[in-house]
């Protein structure tokens, strides 16, 4: 797994996509950080809520040449041939993608440190709305991934992951559209928002941070059966 991690990691600064998003993320929390700034306020609230749909949809540009890629250039079976399991594979792929995500969110560490020189910061707030988002972008990683593993076309996959994302961000509002009962109920709870949302309280809760675990174990789980079935049926 430790090889495969270092090969995507190093994937993504040989080629432009590291970069491309990187920069992309930078200049948006820039902007809203600048927003924030000439307000005169210390509430990154806004910063984070506008990042949170943001990050989601940049994530397909991390995730869709993970596995398209390698069935384009036909060097996936070279890859399941490695001495490493599928899952290690998996593995391998899904942390290098996820140590990018968290480079670029880690920029509004620092943003709340200055901040906290001109004003008073809500360092509960901050944590929550940070772990919230790391939370929600691997989950979202995961899912996108999924999408690239059966396509080895990377604009298929990124147009794929970036309707996978929608949808997910879409269940809060459907939730809103259906009237009261189970299925809203179902609705509210399934969506990426409500649970997020509760972070950016501060209120971290165990049945939020086991449901986007569970949900990204789900998608790394269908992923790596993906490998397999591909690895046997020799597609």
């Amino acid at each position: 797994m430790t090889a495969v991690f270092r090969r995507e990691l190093a994937a993504y600064f040989i080629t432009p996509i590291g970069y491309v998003y990187l920069t992309a993320f930078y200049l948006l929390a820039g902007y809203q950080y600048a927003v924030l700034l000439l307000s005169g306020s210390a509430d990154m609230a806004a910063e984070f809520s506008f990042l949170y749909t943001a990050v989601l949809l940049l994530t397909p540009v991390l995730t869709m040449r993970l596995f398209s890629e390698e069935r384009r250039q036909k060097t996936d079976q070279l890859l399941f041939s490695a001495p490493v399991t599928l899952g290690g594979i998996t593995a391998g792929k899904y942390f290098a993608a996820a140590a990018v995500y968290l480079l670029g969110i880690a920029v509004t560490l620092p943003q709340a440190a200055v901040l906290s020189l001109f004003g008073e910061v809500n360092w509960a707030l901050v944590a929550g709305n940070f772990a919230g988002m790391a939370l929600v972008g691997m989950a979202a990683i995961a899912l996108c991934m999924f999408v690239s593993a059966h396509t080895e076309s990377q604009m298929v996959a990124a147009i794929g992951g970036f309707a996978a994302v929608l949808a997910a961000l879409g269940l809060s509002s459907a939730a809103r559209l259906v009237p009261a009962g189970l299925l809203r109920t179902l609705l509210q709870e399934a969506a990426f928002y409500s649970r997020y949302y509760r972070m950016t309280m501060g209120l971290v809760r165990a049945s939020d941070v086991f449901f986007f675990a569970s949900f990204g174990g789900a998608f790394f789980f269908l992923t790596a059966r993906t490998l397999e079935r591909r690895r046997w049926g020799g597609q």
